[in-house]
């Protein structure tokens, strides 16, 4: 699983009014968060009504179907192979899924996740804990084309193990979006674990939404890299500085599992931004573009303006670089 960290930067100067004494009509955004998806939510938005209760319903109703660590969610039954019909937040993912699965040559795979975890990314991030045959036994059911959707129902081998880690979240971002704007409101930001979504502006500061990346160091620490402004888009980051593993020749291996071979993937990409107009789109293409390499990812993105990407990498001096691809802000 990704383990993102951006830094969210919020402006929360409420606007001056020319006339003082109508302090009362200085616009204010509402302000939500919480808890979801095992990591956090901060909502904001132009409008008085406080939508948390819906907004948290939402997030339990996409549990329920897409939660690999809720035992009766829909895809923990499906990979307990029990009968289920999936719900319509589910046939979304999926089909996102599969359109990003064709257009990498099957990088993103969903069908990926028994392998993640046999590698067990955690504590002992400088020990390959898994051998030759684990990955070998697991990658033969690894494969998101033998998997398909057929009205509510999914059919897949019975010993392929399906999850939407690298995309449910951004699709969550995405979901209280389209319901704050089927509730006429058209100037809000959206963050769950970093993943962003923004609409219209900031009205507190009347000013776009600004949002900052982090800057990659291995010591744990957090701090803003730069900071960009972003207009009616999505944008979701993947980072690898913080789990990887070393071999004995000092080659650093992301968490990030190639697809074709069941290992990590040998980088020196230490983090993508990339920024689309829905957030479950820029979120799954974040974890194919760390697998792809950066000649892989600018080949890529010449034939997919719809994209933009920012990397930040070592070059061979073990110094930061970074590369702004298809206009993204600088």
């Amino acid at each position: 699983m990704k383990n993102i960290t951006v830094l969210l930067v919020i402006l929360l100067v409420f606007s001056c009014k020319k006339n003082q004494e109508k302090t009362a009509d200085v616009s204010q955004n509402t302000k939500l968060s919480g808890a979801v998806f095992g990591t956090t939510y901060s909502i904001i938005y132009d409008d008085k009504t406080d939508y948390k209760i819906q907004i948290d319903s939402l997030f339990t109703v996409i549990n329920a179907s897409m939660s690999t660590y809720i035992n009766d969610s829909d895809i923990s039954k499906l990979n307990r192979n029990e009968p289920v019909e999936v719900d319509h937040h589910f046939k979304n993912v999926f089909s996102a899924s599969k359109e990003i699965y064709e257009a990498t040559g099957g990088i993103f795979d969903p069908t990926i996740g028994d392998v993640v975890n046999a590698w067990s990314f955690g504590a002992e991030t400088n020990k390959f804990l898994t051998d030759a045959q684990v990955i070998d036994s697991l990658m033969q059911f690894v494969g998101f084309n033998r998997v398909k959707l057929e009205g509510e129902n999914v059919i897949k081998p019975l010993n392929t193990y399906l999850e939407f880690n690298a995309i449910a979240k951004g699709y969550g971002v995405d979901v209280v979006g389209e319901f704050l704007e089927s509730k006429d409101i058209n100037n809000y930001l959206v963050e769950i674990g970093g993943e962003i979504r923004v609409r219209g502006k900031n009205i507190e500061k009347d000013a776009l939404w600004l949002v900052g990346l982090d800057e990659p160091r291995f010591d744990g620490g957090q701090s803003v890299y730069k900071a960009i402004s972003l207009i009616d888009e999505a944008m979701a980051t993947s980072g690898t500085y913080r789990k990887f593993k070393v071999d004995e020749n000092g080659n650093k291996y992301a968490h990030i599992i190639d697809t074709k071979t069941g290992y990590p993937t040998k980088t020196n990409i230490l983090s993508v931004s990339v920024i689309a107009k829905e957030c479950m789109v820029a979120d799954a293409y974040a974890t194919a573009f760390q697998a792809m390499g950066i000649e892989n990812v600018s080949r890529f993105l010449q034939s997919h303006p719809e994209l933009k990407a920012f990397l930040i990498f070592e070059n061979d001096d073990k110094e930061l670089e970074t590369l702004n691809l298809n206009g993204f802000p600088k």
